[in-house]
């Protein structure tokens, strides 16, 4: 179902048209050192998956703890994700960007020099609370200093930064524990490469709080702070809005669906019989984009494949290679999102996830032995890579860009930074259940655990079809609940 609003679209429309040379490459520069929040989010949920194996020897912890010192940071990100809306509407949406930049700084250095699980998992929770502040943030500022004809595409880029942060990360987990010898082997200054994967994340956590000191601040936040001239300069300087009576019509728009507001509660989400149905769908968008399995992947890949037969060297190769593929189809999502529509892109990654799920639960169901000495016989192993590959292109084709897209733009004005703030909330919540319970899952059953996420695959499907509603190329002005 397309989303119409009353009868403004065509006039911004043209306002947005109306352009200074270069307005476009300007846009595009700020929303990238947004997206660096992104990069921090991807890199610092990714980093993990080079240390599991050495933490879980180092420290002594069974499978349940293992996947709690995984996991844990995403329960700071649910924290940080619950209050970032609260915290972007009284401070802005720039200062917030920048207190996630100094958690995740923080978090890196500390958790680098963790000498126990508990001081580990301590300051994993404090990068959470920063990367689930950078995932409502950034969204949110995104969508609000975009250009309706080009949001998607700009929208995708938070999710571009975080499949770059996961390559990024994961590259150098290789790096490093290539360097050393072995995740657990001592590199420089007597340090183990798995602690040095964690320090790495001080260098964009610095760059990106650097960065977002330069870039302005929103114009819908301006004008809800009563600073409409600060709001003008912005639209015309960021955006080359050069037509004063464009210009103004795009004020008044926003000042028009901002005075339909009063102070953002949370009960502004509730209706007659609960939250409004367009939260649930956040909420749902945000927990099926989880429960498809995807950072089974990029968490515990490189354990996987070892723990099937394939050498640690060969295991974090291929988990490499997989996040390649996982940025280059996240481009692809990028020329597609504003062509051919939001919708239409979850319903092919849905199917396509569901059946290449269904295909490594098979694949996995062939395996001999059990635990260390489990071994995936010719040609099942080919195969699940092979599997395990087309299921991460059709995931970055679709769920992984779309749904931060549509959480930026698809509620109205008046809910938007709480209710993404909810949905992101939620996605950490549903991302923490199923990291933490994938170690058990496994030990219990590998084919069980992929035909569970090839359920949800297949049920995202049905929910798409049913409740998710087109937004491309309409105004934020014209969402509606």
């Amino acid at each position: 179902m397309q989303v119409t609003g009353p009868t403004t679209n065509a006039a911004m429309a043209s306002s947005m048209d109306i352009t200074q040379p270069g307005s476009t490459a300007r846009v595009i520069m700020i929303v990238a050192a947004a997206a660096l929040g992104g990069f921090l989010f991807g890199f610092d949920t990714a980093v993990i998956n080079g240390a599991v194996d050495a933490l879980r020897d180092s420290f002594g912890l069974s499978a349940g703890w293992t996947g709690f010192a995984v996991s844990c940071a995403l329960l700071g990100s649910a924290l940080g994700a619950w209050y970032a809306g609260r915290l972007a509407d009284r401070f802005g949406r720039v200062r917030t960007m920048q207190v996630a930049a100094a958690l995740l700084a923080v978090s890196a250095l500390g958790a680098g020099l963790a000498h126990s699980v508990a001081t580990l998992i301590l300051w994993r929770l404090i990068g959470g609370i920063g990367v689930g502040v950078a995932s409502v943030v950034a969204p949110t500022y995104i969508a609000e200093v975009s250009p309706a004809r080009i949001r998607g595409r700009l929208g995708s880029m938070q999710q571009l930064a975080i499949v770059l942060g996961i390559f990024v990360a994961l590259l150098s987990d290789a790096w490093l524990a290539s360097v050393a010898g072995g995740a657990e082997h001592a590199l420089w200054l007597g340090l183990e490469a798995w602690r040095w994967m964690f320090l790495a994340m001080l260098v964009p956590a610095l760059v990106y709080g650097v960065l977002v000191l330069g870039v302005p601040e929103s114009p819908r936040h301006l004008v809800a702070r009563s600073r409409p001239h600060d709001a003008l300069r912005v639209l015309r300087q960021v955006l080359g809005m050069t037509d004063e009576e464009a210009l103004q019509r795009k004020l008044g728009d926003i000042e028009q669906s901002l005075r339909r507001e009063h102070k953002p509660r949370w009960s502004d989400l509730l209706g007659k019989s609960g939250l409004l149905p367009i939260v649930w769908v956040g909420i749902a968008l945000s927990v099926f984009q989880q429960f498809v399995g995807i950072n089974v992947i990029f968490y515990y890949s490189s354990t996987l494949w070892h723990s099937v037969g394939f050498s640690e060297a060969d295991s974090f190769a291929i988990t490499v290679v997989t996040s390649v593929i996982n940025v280059l189809v996240t481009l692809v999502a990028i020329a597609l999102v504003d062509r051919i529509g939001r919708k239409p892109l979850l319903v092919i990654g849905s199917g396509g996830m569901a059946l290449t799920l269904a295909v490594m639960a098979w694949c996995f169901a062939q395996a001999s032995g059990s635990g260390a000495a489990l071994v995936l016989p010719e040609p099942w192993g080919p195969v699940a890579l092979v599997a395990a590959n087309a299921y991460v292109i059709f995931f970055g084709l679709s769920w992984g860009p779309v749904v931060w897209v549509l959480l930026g733009e698809m509620f109205p004005n008046r809910i938007r930074a709480m209710a993404l703030a909810v949905a992101a909330a939620a996605q950490w919540l549903a991302n923490f259940a199923i990291t933490s319970s994938f170690p058990a899952m496994a030990e219990l059953s590998l084919p069980f655990s992929y035909g569970v996420y090839a359920a949800f695959a297949l049920l995202s499907l049905i929910f798409v079809l049913r409740f998710v509603r087109e937004t491309k190329g309409v105004e934020l002005e014209d969402m509606r609940g």
